[in-house]
């Protein structure tokens, strides 16, 4: 074989054969879970029981759902626990332990399960000064919350008194309404807790 002929087979031997699909089928593992899988999903779906079941769904009436208004006693529809969430917890805690030597504690104190009319004018007109609180001593600031309504302040006032180790019985919302009234010209809070005793001392 001549010399250009030698070359031409050996060009031809270093062609590659064009490439070919070829349909690979998917391995038999992973064709098995899958299929295990499906069948799992169709058997939990009807083993899950009927979807028109009576026990499944929200059974609120109509009537549940509309506005009520707000009641006396705890409070009637107010939440107070919403209303201690949104205005107190950050100083008092959820577990109404408040912060030592900074916060006074809710639970056990005498001012909460105490004369009503003084924890609606706590509520009402806020504290400043030093107030002893289970044998410790505070003294800081808390603000007026005159701006909730009369059922809102009996809402909160009869859910710390009932809450954690308190056992005290709810606060209308009448008591908030008369020593709001009685209160009217009052612009400043109280001078701590020897302010709110001469106000249960005097009834005034």
């Amino acid at each position: 074989m001549s010399e250009p002929d030698q070359q031409a087979v050996h060009a031809q031997d270093r062609e590659r054969v064009d490439p070919e699909e070829r349909i690979r089928p998917m391995p038999i593992l992973p064709a098995v879970i899958a299929v295990g899988m499906v069948l799992f999903g169709i058997i939990y779906i009807i083993n899950s029981g009927p979807y028109t079941s009576p026990a499944l769904g929200d059974h609120r009436t109509l009537a549940d759902l509309r506005p009520q208004a707000a009641g006396a006693g705890s409070g009637g529809a107010v939440d107070g626990g919403a209303i201690f969430a949104a205005n107190c917890a950050a100083c008092h805690q959820a577990t109404g332990k408040g912060l030592p030597g900074v916060f006074p504690p809710l639970d056990g104190s005498d001012w909460v399960h105490g004369e009503p009319r003084v924890l609606a004018n706590i509520l009402l007109h806020g504290i400043t000064g030093e107030i002893e609180v289970e044998g410790q001593k505070f003294n800081g600031q808390m603000p007026a919350f005159a701006q909730l309504s009369d059922a809102e302040l009996a809402g909160v006032a009869s859910y710390i008194r009932s809450s954690w180790s308190n056992k005290s019985e709810p606060i209308d919302a009448s008591v908030f309404a008369t020593e709001r009234k009685a209160g009217a010209a009052r612009t400043t809070p109280f001078e701590g807790g020897a302010a709110l005793k001469a106000l249960a001392a005097t009834g005034n």
